[in-house]
């Protein structure tokens, strides 16, 4: 019997320290499985950056250009914020023609860019009736246009300048365009809208 009143204190004193042991350890590996987790997050935005960056690196070595729309006057075209990328290779090798969408530097202020539709080209005679735009005497395709994006001004005729463009906003009644500075020279064109690629969903090629 004394031996048996010997166990009994060791075995009471013995299971107070075994039981924390599992719990702390299933902590810790918690811990560690957080921080894995935090770190695959952290490398998988490291990555989409990097290869953003890599990507807009390669569009602006080789000719490209992001791009995006502000203001309404390209509507229908081209909606507030769109995003766009523009084709900076495609008047080096040759010239604007007249339908085009371009990017270009604003007369008045090169610092700013707009995005405009070219309407008339060098020797051309631009003029508007009403509303009507007339190159050459035969009236510009306008079907695409909504009524209410319609202007009635009339002006003109313009002859346009060797070495210059006559451009327009689609939202005919809502743009500062030529009608207004005038004609641009081709230098100041920075390139055609070749895409729009936000939002996905209006996604097109121009």
């Amino acid at each position: 019997m004394p031996h048996g009143h010997g166990e009994h204190p060791l075995t009471r004193t013995a299971t107070p320290h075994a039981l924390p042991q599992p719990a702390q350890a299933q902590e810790t590996r918690s811990w560690s499985l957080t921080l894995a987790r935090v770190w695959e997050e952290l490398m998988a935005w490291f990555k989409t950056l990097l290869s953003a960056a890599v990507y807009a690196t390669i569009i602006v070595t080789f000719g490209f250009q992001v791009a995006r729309v502000e203001g309404q006057s390209m509507v229908p075209t081209l909606e507030d914020q769109d995003r766009l990328i523009v084709n900076k290779l495609a008047y080096r090798l040759g010239a604007p023609r007249v339908g085009d969408v371009v990017m270009l530097y604003y007369p008045e202020d090169p610092d700013k860019s707009f995005v405009k539709r070219v309407v008339a080209e060098e020797g051309d005679t631009i003029r508007s009736a009403d509303g009507k735009v007339y190159r050459n005497e035969v009236p510009l395709r306008d079907d695409f246009i909504p009524e209410e994006y319609q202007s009635h001004d009339t002006w003109g005729p313009y002859v346009v300048p060797r070495g210059y463009y006559f451009v327009m906003g689609d939202h005919r009644n809502n743009s500062s365009d030529s009608r207004a500075w005038g004609n641009v020279p081709k230098k100041y064109i920075i390139g055609r809208v070749q895409l729009r690629w936000w939002p996905l969903d209006h996604a097109r090629i121009f």
